[in-house]
């Protein structure tokens, strides 16, 4: 089982749930890790053959500066949806840190993992 990691991908939605929050931009960054079968890419040295994780970084700061949810649950939800589905992901973690959201902590955020690692060649 081969893991393909992105970390501190920053990016600056309108995100949460009060109306201040509805009118500016924050700061967000987000972890990925997706688990992907990266042997013939590392047999070939061929990148077809593995993630671009710049292309993933590149939809996902698109993706997210453009986007407009209330919680970072629903932007977690969909940025591993579109991990997956576009980049044939089987399996993937993301972790989105707000943290900026709450004065007296330097962090705050979620981590989901969605996919079936039963698909995963190990």
């Amino acid at each position: 089982m081969d893991k393909v990691f992105l970390t501190a991908l920053r990016t600056t939605p309108v995100i949460g749930i009060y109306d201040w929050e509805r009118e500016i931009r924050q700061n967000v960054s987000i972890d990925l890790v997706m688990i992907t079968d990266i042997a013939r890419a590392a047999e070939t040295d061929d990148i077809q053959y593995t993630l671009n994780y710049k292309s993933i970084s590149d939809r996902v700061i698109e993706f997210t500066n453009n986007s407009n949810f209330g919680l970072i649950e629903t932007l977690a939800e969909k940025i591993a949806t579109i991990v997956r589905t576009e980049f044939n992901v089987p399996w993937v973690r993301v972790t989105v840190h707000k943290p900026d959201a709450i004065e007296a902590a330097s962090d705050v955020g979620v981590i989901i993992e969605r996919g079936d690692m039963s698909k995963v060649s190990s």
